[in-house]
């Protein structure tokens, strides 16, 4: 399916950090829930793999369980296109805040890919250790809203 120019114009405005982290993406409508990984977080919206194709315009829930307290937010599917996995589905927030909430799970989760790579190289670290430590290094460098 291909991208709408709405899609490729908020890939353009807005740097996508990828994690690995769960999400639940359930539709408003009651549709099935779908719990997926490999989310790519950006201040607009987020992209995410699914088995599904949804229509483009449909509303979807977002759930993050992986931040405290969990991230949900409403978001309206902008784009979806096949890959090779599956289908990688493009959403955009509703809310204005949303995108600042967005901000704040974008950091945490660049911080939990942090420690993972620290525990790939064999050094366990704590989340808090791990947040000052990425803070301090990577922090000024993180792009701002």
């Amino acid at each position: 399916m291909p991208d709408s120019p709405t899609s490729q114009n908020t890939r353009r405005r807005f740097i996508r950090h990828a994690a690995d982290v769960p999400i639940e993406v359930s539709a408003v409508d009651g549709g099935a829930q779908h719990t997926r990984t490999g989310v790519d977080v950006s201040v607009g919206g987020l992209s995410f793999l699914s088995d599904d194709v949804p229509p483009v315009g449909a509303l979807v829930e977002i759930r993050i369980d992986s931040v405290q307290p969990p991230f949900t937010a409403r978001a309206r599917v902008v784009w979806a296109r096949r890959e090779a996995e599956g289908c990688r589905v493009g959403v955009q927030f509703l809310e204005h805040n949303d995108a600042f909430r967005a901000r704040m799970v974008e950091q945490v989760c660049a911080i939990e890919q942090y420690r993972k790579q620290l525990a790939a190289a064999g050094r366990t670290i704590t989340r808090e250790a791990a947040a000052r430590e990425w803070i301090e290094r990577y922090g000024s460098s993180f792009p701002a809203i």
